[in-house]
């Protein structure tokens, strides 16, 4: 078989991935779940000692944030897709750009949770001195992600740039300010086991809620229903999921 075989498709039988309506959902949620997040743990120490302390002392509470941040991050991937598709409509280059920096910062994020993640087990297992000391140790071991740390910051500054040239936000003075809001999202302090008490966090993250929600309620509002039977079994696969996820 040679890539002469394989069929051809036209711009207008294209399937358009993911549909509108999961994009609308992560642009509601995405921002909601990293400020739900961040004002978990806004009261804790911005560093991987007092964060782990945080965790020693209040450990439902301090998964719950990271778990809600790290969901946040996931849906943020359909959020920015739709947010690109708007802008490429114009400025094809910037929403390019922009949407390959941002989801590949997304991934940065998702792999500080998991190593957060695996910290937290150390309290448990080792004790907080010793987990602690652990984490001291190996802060700064290197590990493929850190390529995308700079992508984390101006990814989000692209896309943003790209959503003012193309009005994807909005025109007039409503439209910049969105944009300039979208921005500050890379101002949102990334790696390992980071709190979220300074202003910039909260700033970041309420940005993200200014620009991108009220996108999400239109693209929601202008999304045909899906089927009855897509939502149901949607519902229905997330405990069980769930379930056999925490089964092994």
């Amino acid at each position: 078989m040679t890539l002469t075989d394989i069929p051809q498709v036209s711009s207008s039988d294209r399937v358009t991935l993911p549909v509108p309506w999961v994009e609308g959902v992560g642009l509601v949620l995405g921002p909601l779940l990293l400020l739900a997040g961040v004002l978990a743990r806004i009261e804790e120490t911005d560093f991987f000692p007092g964060q782990l302390a945080a965790y020693a002392a209040q450990p439902g509470q301090m998964v719950l944030s990271y778990s809600l941040f790290a969901a946040g991050c996931v849906l943020l991937w359909p959020a920015v897709t739709s947010l690109s598709r708007r802008i490429g409509v114009s400025h094809p280059g910037w929403a390019r750009w922009g949407v390959t920096l941002v989801v590949l910062g997304l991934f940065g994020r998702v792999f500080h949770a998991g190593a957060g993640h695996l910290a937290f087990q150390m309290v448990d297992a080792l004790g907080l001195e010793a987990a602690q000391k652990a984490v001291s140790g190996t802060y700064g071991a290197f590990h493929v992600f850190k390529v995308v740390n700079v992508f984390i910051m101006t990814g989000w500054i692209v896309l943003a740039l790209g959503a003012f040239r193309a009005r994807a936000l909005g025109a007039g003075a409503a439209g910049v300010a969105r944009c300039l809001a979208l921005a500050l999202a890379a101002g949102l302090p990334l790696g390992v086991l980071k709190g979220s008490s300074d202003p910039i966090s909260l700033a970041a993250v309420l940005g993200l809620a200014v620009a991108l929600v009220p996108l999400g309620v239109t693209v929601l509002k202008e999304s045909p229903l899906p089927r009855w039977w897509a939502v149901v079994l949607t519902v229905a696969l997330i405990p069980v999921a769930f379930f056999l996820g925490v089964s092994g």
